[in-house]
């Protein structure tokens, strides 16, 4: 009898509860795998739902992927989001503790987000090239906002791709901890601090 409470209980999980649950099996198993071996099955099967279910939410392979790649990249926007009326020389280095937190956190999901790169599929890579103009952005914003830098760098083309690059080099910096592990979290945010002011100052 409470197997069976427990079995109904778990398929109460509402709408937004079961794509959360099918978005996180998601983010594991694309961050473990390269694209073209993840088996939308294995996502059913983990996550104890039909195939059919699954594919109610997402149609395709691809649709589910590309909201894998949402979810990470809208979770970072928010967790790095811009302070308003802090130097941007201060928040730098709160948002990349915050961003560092993340990454251990949640390093099957940003894997996962820096996997989509790589897929074959042109409307993933196009989700995934939107996520990373939104950080863009953010960062940009950010920049043209502060007084040290706003009047002068923001949104020049030699900042824009200063931004751009500071990026990559995060990305390659962050998933490199993830494989190694040799430097602390605050030996890896003080690296990319120093990176970021390095090209735009």
């Amino acid at each position: 009898m409470p197997a069976n409470q427990g079995e109904r209980t778990r398929r109460r999980l509402s709408t937004g509860e079961r794509r959360e649950q099918l978005l996180s099996v998601g983010a594991k198993l694309f961050s473990e795998s390269p694209y073209d071996d993840v088996w939308i099955e294995q996502v059913a099967e983990i996550a104890g739902v039909s195939r059919g279910l699954l594919y109610h939410y997402f149609p395709t392979k691809r649709d589910f992927f590309a909201a894998v790649v949402e979810r990470e990249s809208e979770r970072m926007l928010r967790m790095t989001a811009a302070v308003p009326g802090m130097p941007v020389r201060e928040q730098l280095t709160a948002g990349l503790d915050t961003y560092l937190a993340y990454v251990q956190a949640h390093a099957h999901g940003f894997r996962a987000f820096h996997r989509a790169d790589a897929a074959g599929d042109q409307a993933v890579r196009r989700v995934y090239r939107q996520a990373l103009a939104a950080q863009e952005r953010q960062i940009l914003a950010a920049l043209a906002a502060d007084p040290e830098f706003g009047s002068v760098f923001a949104g020049t083309p030699r900042v824009r791709l200063a931004v751009r690059g500071w990026l990559a080099f995060t990305t390659a910096v962050c998933l490199e901890w993830l494989r190694d592990g040799e430097l602390t979290r605050e030996q890896v945010r003080d690296l990319c601090a120093r990176a970021l002011l390095g090209v735009i100052v």
